[in-house]
């Protein structure tokens, strides 16, 4: 179980990106973090990662207090960041150096088929499409069988027929060894088709503002009324977490100034 307990963070300059975040996260469970520009969310990725640890509370994992970057513990980030002189297969395995070249190989040929790029194997990273390149990421950061995925807007990059592809491919790959995923995305959408849960943050200082569970069954249809429900559930939470006034002429202005969560 991944646990938060009371995670703040200030940074240097003074800025207090979040205060008091509590959550618990169970084995296998899909959390979307949604939230205005400024609210913490990728902050909230970086110190459940330990490569950014909270200036106040703690992480753990199992029991274990996360305090620096754990094996345990995975991160897709929003660009892909493969190493360009390693081949496609050389970037999934990288992280199986300590396993026996016919294990390795045998892992890595399963990622790559299960995200459709076999026939990719042998080429570089510069000879990929965004989306090629975004699900080597995807592969290399779960054939290691991480216990937790965090994955900071892994998608936005892409067009949007290329991110319905790869959220398909995230959850075949994580229904093989049913890992923690903690999402962080500005896309609704991608929030009800992924999670069985999302949080809804509000900014200046990063807190859990709501938490909106959306538990349909998989895989979720787009068009079902039960989405559009979660959908308008969502919607409603992130407008009033932008603290909405009404001003003298009848229009709306925001205590959370420019954190738009679009």
């Amino acid at each position: 179980m991944l646990t938060l307990d009371r995670i703040g963070k200030t940074y240097p300059n003074g800025v207090h990106a979040l205060d008091g975040v509590s959550l618990r996260v169970e084995l296998g469970e899909i959390v979307a973090v949604v939230g205005g520009s400024g609210c913490g969310k990728s902050t909230l990725l970086r110190a459940i990662s330990g490569l950014d640890p909270a200036t106040q509370g703690t992480v753990t994992l199992n029991g274990i207090r996360i305090r620096a970057p754990h094996e345990k513990i995975g991160v897709i980030f929003q660009e892909p960041r493969l190493l360009p002189w390693l081949t496609v297969a050389d970037n999934v395995g990288f992280g199986l150096a300590h396993l026996p070249s016919a294990e390795r190989k045998a892992r890595v040929a399963k990622a790559l088929e299960r995200v459709g790029l076999s026939e990719k194997a042998a080429m570089w990273p510069r000879e990929l499409s965004g989306g090629q390149a975004q699900r080597v990421a995807i592969a290399r950061a779960l054939v290691p069988r991480p216990e937790v995925l965090l994955l900071d807007e892994p998608f936005s990059a892409l067009d949007a027929f290329t991110r319905v592809d790869l959220q398909d491919h995230l959850l075949d790959l994580w229904a093989d060894s049913k890992p923690t995923l903690i999402l962080v995305t500005h896309d609704v959408d991608e929030a009800i088709v992924l999670a069985d849960r999302v949080l809804v943050m509000r900014p200046r200082p990063g807190r859990i503002f709501d938490e909106i569970e959306t538990d349909l069954p998989r895989p979720r249809d787009r068009q079902s009324a039960a989405f559009d429900f979660a959908k308008r559930r969502i919607l409603a939470a992130l407008d009033r977490s932008l603290e909405r006034i009404p001003t003298a002429g009848g229009e709306t202005k925001t205590d959370a100034g420019a954190a738009l969560w679009w």
